[in-house]
């Protein structure tokens, strides 16, 4: 199995790499030149949008989408890089962490406090649509906390200071504020409350704090967790966000809520929340895989089988196997069955395996980058290593 991870690993980072760290992405159907016969209309945007985002052939080069840059994918590379060279010692990866990492902090989102990223395409969603270059809590979340692995593992302050910038900007979005909590919202743009990306927020406020000791941080943190938790579902499932809109349940948002709430907890020492991350926890290991390994998308069914959903699984698998002796297991059982359905002889990811048929489209950050990290999270599982990612919040030097 180390063999294979390993082989895996090389492999799509090749493919990455030789393309410049450019790549499709699920969204970016609106840079076709078939925008304009929509006139303006979000319905019609909509429709454009998924139409080149579900097909299962890929249309893009037809309809003249071309590759873009990814800041969330160079993130996950770096973090990726980050832990390999954690387990290695290999110089090469610390460097190219590094250049990833100079590379978002030279083009984050201008004109706004601290640091923030978002797409590089228009993205049109049932809320309304998202100018290109808008930057949202999750892309910017997720690449803090590529920015504080780095740190954490070689005290260069002025990474810490970027994942520092990203807070400010946290701290400057609406909020949404109940008796039971306070969400804070996707995108500064308008208040869009939903859960993962609320506790994206949390869990990268609370991490930073452990080393710039701000209070604010944790108490903005605290009262993000406060709003989720407060509504998670009996059985420890948690809606997408909660107008009824979004009241679906999925496996990788709610990945993402566990490992952020452990997150909040581990960098804070609150563990008030514990029993709501048992009860999660026990939902997504129960309700999201097959015997095989196979993950499912959504609570009650498993099409389509998606390469995000593998991705994040195993990354929250490793994650949580301090605490759940099977989780190691069930990581590997995950990435056995991904490697063996959903990775092309070149080294890339395929998005999405359906009843009759595979979608081979290969994006960068979902799939190529994500499962890197994640993969690079197995591999320092399986290894002796010089670090343990994700846990490092009682041994990490403050500053």
């Amino acid at each position: 199995m180390k063999e294979k991870i390993n082989d895996s690993l090389q492999r799509v980072q090749r493919w990455v790499e030789e393309r410049g760290y450019k790549g499709y992405d699920p969204g970016d159907g609106l840079t076709s030149y078939l925008r304009p016969l929509a006139f303006g209309n979000l319905f019609a945007e909509r429709i454009l949008q998924q139409a080149i985002w579900k097909s299962p052939i890929n249309l893009r080069p037809l309809l003249g989408v071309v590759p873009l840059d990814s800041t969330k994918g160079r993130g996950f590379m770096a973090w990726g890089y980050a832990i390999l060279h954690g387990v290695t010692g290999d110089d090469s990866l610390r460097e190219k962490a590094r250049q990833c990492l100079t590379w978002l902090d030279q083009h984050r989102e201008p004109g706004y406090a601290g640091h923030c990223w978002g797409n590089h395409f228009d993205f049109s969603t049932r809320s309304g649509c998202m100018k290109a270059h808008t930057p949202t809590i999750v892309w910017s979340g997720l690449i803090g906390q590529a920015f504080l692995e780095a740190y954490e593992q070689w005290h260069d302050p002025a990474h810490l200071d970027v994942a520092d910038g990203i807070c400010r900007w946290i701290l400057t979005l609406p909020r949404e504020k109940t008796s039971s909590g306070t969400c804070l919202s996707y995108t500064g743009v308008f208040q869009n409350s939903v859960h993962n990306s609320n506790l994206l927020g949390a869990g990268l406020l609370a991490r930073t704090a452990r080393h710039r000791a701000n209070s604010e941080y944790v108490a903005v943190a605290r009262e993000a967790v406060r709003y989720t938790c407060t509504r998670q579902l009996n059985d420890g499932a948690w809606w997408y966000g909660e107008e009824p809109k979004y009241h679906w349940v999925d496996n990788f948002h709610t990945a993402y809520n566990l490992d952020s709430l452990r997150r909040y907890c581990d960098y804070t020492g609150d563990d008030s929340f514990h029993p709501q991350l048992d009860l999660g926890y026990k939902y997504f290991k129960e309700i999201f895989f097959e015997p095989s390994g196979r993950p499912r998308y959504y609570h009650n069914r498993t099409f389509p089988v998606d390469i995000q959903c593998a991705a994040q699984a195993i990354d929250t698998f490793c994650y949580f196997s301090d605490r759940d002796p099977a989780a190691l297991d069930l990581a590997k059982k995950i990435a056995d069955w991904t490697l063996t359905h959903l990775q092309a002889p070149a080294g890339n990811f395929y998005y999405r395996q359906y009843p009759l048929l595979t979608a081979r489209t290969p994006y960068f950050h979902w799939g190529q980058s994500t499962m890197y990290k994640a993969l690079a999270h197995l591999a320092s599982k399986l290894a002796p290593s010089k670090v343990n990612p994700g846990r490092l919040a009682a041994t990490a030097p403050a500053s």
